[in-house]
């Protein structure tokens, strides 16, 4: 059953009718909705109060801390959907995968993932891992009512990415070195990260998310032909896992313009699009069937509000013609970016496409 909607016989929940979702759902919406990757951060002094002192993974777990940042940015902005607040290497953690994220740096990861022997550290990931994650979206949804909760995942790529790189990179060379030199292997691992990652939006979706974002933030640092051999695979594996739910899957990543269309084929009904490739030309990649997102360049937030309602405008004209459009930033926002910038951002979208 999807969490989108009640039992036979009764109403669909207040979420179902929302833009957000009629929007995912190629339907005609009110107003554009509007929502952005990392809403819920370091853009917001709020943010910053309520983290003081306390570490990011911490964070991740503690119910009350997850919900009050999960709704920081639905009070002050208006957004459309609010985004689960957590980080993409929690379900590695949770499974016993030692690892932090040191400020300024990222993920790192004490023991690389590079041997066959190294997949037995990665377990299957149980609800009573992450009891916390169905504990704070029971708050959540209490708490926001219609506007719509996303639960996400990082994508097996980019997590696999991290293990076997040991942290953050920009060349990817271990990774690439196993997925062209141990191809059975690298099978394997994001095989093994596949599941891990479907039962971490099980998790989401069954206590009561109404869609879902896989981010495979690294994506783009491949070609096309090996995206489809060694990472589609995995990706469709976790979409297929949650598609009896029933809620709308959204799937994205940097730099993926010449990747759109195996982004549609993975499996999601929605596809992220980043700020480098114009929604109209989007669409053409992507082909018929799917709602797009996107896609506002993060640095034009920082021109003033002419430049930002004039891209804006380029955004909403471009995505005229869209089955379904679900404004976002292209990227996640930036850490020292106005908040009242977004404020001013969301309302003139809703305002510009009132319907």
């Amino acid at each position: 059953m999807s969490a989108n909607e009640s039992p036979a016989g009764r109403q669909p929940t207040a979420t179902y009718d929302s833009a957000f979702l009629k929007a995912c759902r190629r339907e005609p919406v009110p107003h554009t909705p509007v929502w952005f990757m990392r809403q819920a951060g370091r853009s917001l002094p709020e943010y910053r109060k309520v983290r003081e002192g306390v570490a990011m993974l911490d964070s991740c777990m503690r119910p009350d801390l997850v919900t009050e940042i999960t709704l920081q940015p639905v009070r002050r902005h208006g957004v459309d959907a609010a985004i689960y607040f957590s980080d993409i290497v929690v379900p590695l953690k949770a499974i016993g995968i030692d690892l932090d994220i040191k400020p300024g740096v990222g993920p790192v990861v004490e023991q690389p993932v590079r041997t066959r022997a190294d997949l037995a550290r990665l377990r299957d990931l149980t609800p009573e891992d992450v009891a916390y994650v169905t504990e704070a979206i029971g708050m959540l949804t209490d708490e926001l009512g219609a506007t719509p909760l996303i639960g996400f995942a990082g994508a097996p790529f980019t997590l696999a990415s991290y293990l076997v790189e040991g942290g953050p990179s920009r060349t990817y060379e271990n990774a690439k070195a196993m997925m062209y030199g141990d191809p059975r292997l690298w099978a394997d691992l994001l095989d093994r990260l596949a599941d891990i990652t479907a039962a971490f939006l099980k998790v989401q979706i069954e206590a009561g998310a109404s869609a879902v974002q896989l981010f495979d933030s690294w994506a783009g640092a491949l070609a096309p032909v090996d995206y489809r051999r060694s990472v589609l695979p995995a990706s469709a594996k976790v979409f297929d896992a949650v598609a009896d739910y029933g809620v709308p899957r959204i799937h994205f990543g940097v730099g993926t313009g010449e990747l759109l269309g195996l982004l549609g084929e993975a499996g999601a009904d929605v596809v992220g699009v980043d700020w480098r490739v114009p929604l109209d030309e989007a669409a053409r990649r992507v082909g018929p069937g799917k709602a797009l997102q996107g896609n506002l360049d993060p640095t034009v937030l920082f021109a003033g509000t002419e430049a930002v309602e004039t891209k804006a405008r380029e955004v909403l004209e471009s995505a005229a013609g869209l089955e379904g459009h679900v404004f976002n930033l292209g990227h996640g926002v930036m850490p020292s970016t106005d908040p009242d910038a977004l404020t001013r951002l969301v309302e003139y979208v809703h305002t510009q496409t009132v319907r």
